[in-house]
């Protein structure tokens, strides 16, 4: 096996990417600067140090919505860089893995394909890799298996739902609710009840927070912009109050896991219910979300050990274990 292969996830918030060469697993904010229209200013985790606080001549931006690509210019230069840092400035030719969201049609996928083709890394074969899969292994499920699984990824934009077996996908749905959904609901809920304006940040830093503030049986502090004063103050917020707020887009993927499941063939049924269900994407961790999704389907919930890198562990045993192989496939008419 070449030393030079790459796993990429590419996700709304976080770009992972594993490298075969240091058996290394990168995270970065998926985020861009770009200065004046034209200039590079700052990428990944810099960009988003920036985010809310940048000047109008810097204009940045996330280049995924909602699972797939929608800047592929930008999205391009970022694997560039990304695997520019990688390699240290030596991009030599090596095969490319990209997971992709089942749930989203040929063209969006051919656009993940095209991506890595034009990012200038002198990729020698690019496989596709559907994401619930690479999920599945990552969190060490034996996918090939004959046995269904349940599998739930909460992301940044997107919350996918698949129903694996034999390594394959029997049943997914993409939908429009997670991580990005929960933060304007924080934010919406402190500008109704306390006239106060929060930047995304804050809300996200609130919803990251909450488990560990109910513990502490302690409020949320938050700065923003009072909506009558227009002064800068600070407020104590409720956990109460953010958890009643997230309730409805709970609900949302727990009505949507329950369609599928109400679609899903008996045996495969009967499997799920024995081994309950997989609950994994960075958006997961939010306080009480496993246990009401656990409640609402009467399934037990198994929790990712590493949410946010489930997706790049499972590819990076693609990578290095020749059974797993078959999983990945390069779309048609694409070439090898």
């Amino acid at each position: 096996m070449a030393n030079s292969a790459f796993g990429i996830d590419l996700g709304t918030n976080n770009i992972k990417i594993y490298s075969r060469a240091d058996d290394s697993i990168m995270i970065e904010k998926n985020m861009i600067a770009i200065e004046n229209k034209k200039t590079l200013f700052a990428y990944g985790n810099s960009a988003f140090e920036m985010y809310e606080k940048a000047p109008g001549n810097i204009h940045i931006s996330y280049p995924l919505c909602n699972g797939v690509i929608a800047d592929i210019k930008n999205m391009e230069t970022l694997v560039r860089f990304f695997i520019g840092g990688l390699t240290k400035g030596n991009i030599k030719g090596g095969d490319y893995y990209v997971a992709v969201p089942t749930d989203i049609t040929e063209v969006e996928k051919r656009a993940f394909y095209d991506l890595i083709k034009d990012a200038n890394v002198k990729a020698k074969k690019i496989m596709v890799v559907e994401k619930a899969i690479a999920d599945g292994l990552g969190m060490d499920i034996d996918v090939k298996n004959a046995q269904g699984v349940l599998l739930v990824n909460v992301g940044y934009d997107t919350t996918e739902i698949s129903i694996l077996s034999l390594g394959g996908i029997v049943l997914s749905q993409l939908i429009n609710v997670g991580g990005k959904k929960f933060d304007e609901a924080i934010r919406s809920a402190v500008r109704k009840e306390f006239s106060l304006i929060i930047g995304g940040k804050t809300a996200e830093n609130v919803k990251i927070s909450l488990r560990d503030l109910e513990q502490e049986g302690k409020g949320a502090v938050v700065y923003g912009r009072d909506i009558v004063t227009g002064l800068p103050v600070e407020r104590e917020i409720p956990t109460a109050l953010v958890d009643e707020t997230l309730q409805e887009h709970f609900s949302t993927i727990i009505d949507n896991i329950k369609v599928i499941l109400e679609r899903t063939p008996p045996e495969l049924a009967a499997d799920i219910y024995r081994h309950g269900l997989y609950l994994t994407g960075g958006a997961s961790q939010v306080s009480h979300l496993g246990e009401l999704i656990s409640k609402g389907t009467g399934l037990s919930v198994n929790m990712a050990e590493q949410p946010i890198a489930s997706v790049a562990i499972g590819l990076s045993r693609i990578i290095k274990d020749d059974n797993y192989k078959s999983v990945a496939y390069s779309i048609e008419g694409m070439g090898k």
